[in-house]
């Protein structure tokens, strides 16, 4: 299911937390795509695609949501790099069969380290939005899933998760 790595990136030889050192890595496109979805009551559901919603565009609001995420990655994961995201895109699929919005973002950037981090934020907040503006009918979403699809770029090449 996961690579498996001897060590941690994260911690030094004496097993103290630090910022992982890119300096010496090339500058390259790296692309992350993660996913994510919310289970929610079948009237939930139809209260947002209809847009009837007491807070309005529910995925409209969510998308910017995901994508402001994604762009403060770093001030709320305290090791990761500060990049410049060339591109951020939050997309939705309603599932009515399933009563759930599936999220998907992919996060871009030519630099020294991944996006997956900012993929995988933008994905947790885009969610989030969708249960803070729908909490008032239906505390009892879920939010599930949440993972990594495929990340391209960089030293350690090209994942792609098992379907």
């Amino acid at each position: 299911m996961s690579q498996n790595h001897a060590t941690l990136t994260h911690f030094d030889d004496q097993g103290q937390a630090h910022m992982v050192d890119v300096g010496g890595k090339a500058s390259t496109r790296r692309v992350a795509v993660a996913t994510g979805r919310i289970e929610m009551l079948p009237a939930t559901l139809a209260l947002i695609t209809s847009g009837t919603a007491k807070k309005g565009d529910v995925l409209g609001i969510a998308r910017i949501a995901g994508i402001q995420g994604a762009k403060k990655t770093s001030d709320l994961i305290p090791l990761c790099h500060p990049i410049g995201l060339t591109r951020v895109a939050v997309d939705f699929e309603v599932q009515d069969k399933h009563s759930c919005v599936v999220c998907t973002a992919t996060a871009e950037v030519n630099g020294q380290t991944g996006v997956e981090m900012e993929a995988l934020t933008a994905v947790q907040v885009a969610l989030l939005t969708i249960y803070d503006m729908c909490k008032a009918v239906d505390r009892g979403m879920t939010i599930t899933d949440v993972k990594l699809l495929e990340k391209h770029g960089g030293k350690s090449g090209s994942f792609v998760a098992d379907k």
